[in-house]
């Protein structure tokens, strides 16, 4: 069995229009791609060879019991969630344009999550990480953290890759969890992070936003020079290129997608995807194929995490 630990936050979702009508549900990157690794892992062949841990902090709230239990019904292990006493989930807003392109409205603050390298319990679960055989985190795992905890975590993670465990990385850059104008914090963090990760699963945009590169190319070579071992970048509806060690890089594209709904969890539902068949044993090309297939669905539906109904038929088509 491949056991992999994904670090993360997940917050209450309000998905509409202000004062008018909204969906109340969850989603965070980092949980929306375990969501759809589990459902990833039932269209393996063996699907239980993968377990999939979430590791996060909520509340003692009824909002925070009614995520865990409903993390638990995908098949999510929650036996490294913490609880705080103190904190709650985090909650945000989600506003659509006509395109399906979306804009954000947080209050996050003072979440259970943010605090979780503080949580008295958290030497238990560094050792628990100790046994695990990935660990999967994103951008936004380390621009909630206040600057000692992110410390903190890129050091144990350090040593978890040290002793073999493999680390896992999606910059998912978001500039205004970042207070940097200039953004040297964050290239000096993520750069600090990419000497720690084997496999970088990144968007184009993003990178292209933060470091300048000007094609997906660009951003491939700038990952192996700092010793990035397998690389994806991610480019919306041209799919993705792909590329190991110093093997040539690969382009894997993506069946066109006549109306885009809501792309709020294109890249969560990609990573998801491409870990449930990477995890299992298959080629970077085939899992990236999985991914693209997975973001292709689920950007035709509304909201970051849609029906088991429609993930299902697209695994399985």
């Amino acid at each position: 069995m491949k056991h992999i630990a994904i670090i993360g936050e997940c917050m209450i979702e309000l998905n509409g229009k202000p004062f008018g009508p909204m969906q109340q549900t969850y989603g965070g990157d980092t949980l929306n791609a375990a969501v759809y690794l589990c459902r990833g892992r039932e269209a393996n062949l063996h699907p239980e060879q993968i377990k999939v841990s979430y590791v996060s902090a909520l509340g003692a709230d009824p909002l925070s019991e009614g995520m865990l239990t409903r993390w638990q019904q995908e098949g999510i292990d929650t036996s490294l969630v913490l609880r705080d006493e103190r904190r709650s989930p985090g909650l945000y807003l989600i506003q659509l344009d006509d395109q399906g392109e979306r804009t954000f409205l947080y209050w996050r603050n003072q979440s259970a999550a943010r605090y979780i390298m503080q949580h008295p319990q958290i030497a238990d679960i560094e050792s628990a990480l100790a046994n695990v055989d990935m660990v999967f985190l994103s951008g936004i795992t380390l621009a909630i953290l206040p600057d000692e905890d992110r410390v903190e975590l890129l050091s144990l993670l350090a040593e978890l890759r040290q002793n073999g465990v493999e680390i896992a990385f999606d910059s998912n850059f978001r500039p205004a969890l970042w207070p940097n104008d200039d953004n040297a914090t964050v290239k000096f963090i993520y750069e600090a992070m990419y000497q720690l990760t084997d496999l970088a699963l990144v968007t184009f945009d993003d990178e292209q936003n933060l470091w300048g590169d000007q094609t997906p190319s660009d951003t491939l070579d700038r990952l192996a020079s700092l010793g990035v071992r397998r690389r994806v970048v991610k480019n919306g509806a041209d799919g993705c290129l792909v590329q190991e060690l110093t093997s040539p890089a690969q382009i894997v594209s993506t069946q066109p997608v006549e109306r885009v709904v809501d792309t709020t969890s294109a890249g969560d539902s990609f990573n998801g995807g491409f870990l449930s068949a990477y995890l299992a044993g298959a080629e970077l090309v085939n899992a990236c194929q999985r991914g693209n297939q997975l973001a292709g669905t689920v950007i035709q539906h509304r909201g970051a995490i849609i029906d088991k109904i429609h993930t299902q038929a697209a695994l399985n088509a």
